[in-house]
């Protein structure tokens, strides 16, 4: 019945395409302009490419070591582990790895490279804090991320980001210390006019693909929502779970959520204390908004 009533919100799937589409279009331009400049950049392709190999390759153990968190067994934590291995089961993927990270800070995330090299972490303080039925939904939500490749995606789409933001800090360098080349004044005028090309060129595309970017990652969120609670059969368990999860949050030393800052993107909650002064620099769309929809879709499913 869960996987018979599971169809994508069409109006989400749109703008994330769009999204994406803006994404692919900023990224063409960026390269037209930088062969233009005859900009040799191949060395640093090279190097952006690595850099998000490393990070999508090792990401699940980057981010758990980065909560103190530890890969549990079934012996460790069974009704933990049946409830992921339940759910993996009603979404048709492999169970991923079970993690637990010891802290008071309410949350839960998973990552991994696709859904057969992935984790599903929570935290003591969420588990302290959520119902049994509130719990599998946050698992299911998580488990929604796995089942949609959202690293993969979300890795590709930073790709030609981290590259701008990359060649905007070497030229930034190279202005400070006057690495503009040497040789003739109209060579060395041509090639100064070509590096403040790329630089200027550079710094746009990496704001806008970031803005671009942050905005299919609340996009993603909403998609994980949605799927998490219709596979559980229970979106407006999900919406209480939200809730109590950002009330917790907001009375968390500030302190202690610094600690976590590194992988608040991956939460299904951001650990910040208020709200931040702009949506368009935000992660994650608003609770507010999460729960708004989670309870519309309540509704659809129970005049189904």
């Amino acid at each position: 019945m869960r996987r018979g009533i599971y169809k994508p919100d069409t109006e989400l799937t749109i703008r994330m395409f769009g999204t994406l589409f803006l994404l692919g279009l900023v990224y063409l331009v960026f390269m037209g302009v930088l062969l233009a400049a005859g900009a040799g950049i191949l060395t640093m392709v090279v190097f952006a490419g690595a850099m998000l190999l490393i990070q999508y390759f090792a990401s699940d153990k980057l981010v758990l070591w980065s909560m103190r968190a530890k890969v549990v067994t079934p012996q460790e934590m069974p009704q933990l582990h049946a409830m992921v291995e339940r759910l993996a089961q009603v979404m048709e993927i492999p169970k991923p790895k079970v993690a637990v990270a010891t802290m008071d800070i309410p949350n839960a995330f998973a990552t991994g490279r696709n859904p057969g090299h992935s984790v599903v972490c929570v935290t003591t303080g969420l588990m302290q804090r959520l119902n049994d039925a509130e719990l599998e939904a946050v698992v299911g939500h998580e488990l929604t991320h796995i089942k949609n490749r959202d690293v993969m995606v979300m890795t590709l789409a930073s790709f030609f980001a981290t590259l701008a933001g990359m060649l905007v800090q070497m030229l930034s360098w190279s202005f400070m210390f006057g690495g503009m080349g040497g040789g003739r004044d109209r060579d060395r005028q041509n090639g100064a006019a070509a590096i403040m090309m790329i630089f200027v060129v550079s710094a746009i595309v990496y704001v806008v693909s970031q803005l671009l970017i942050l905005a299919l990652s609340r996009y993603r969120e909403f998609a994980a929502d949605r799927g998490g609670a219709i596979f559980t059969g229970a979106p407006a368990v999900l919406a209480s779970a939200l809730m109590k999860i950002s009330g917790a949050i907001a009375r968390i030393p500030q302190e202690d959520l610094r600690r976590v800052e590194g992988a608040s993107a991956f939460f299904i909650v951001p650990a910040f204390n208020g709200q931040s002064l702009t949506h368009l620099f935000a992660s994650h769309p608003p609770v507010e908004q999460r729960v708004a929809r989670l309870r519309r879709l309540q509704q659809e499913m129970e005049e189904l």
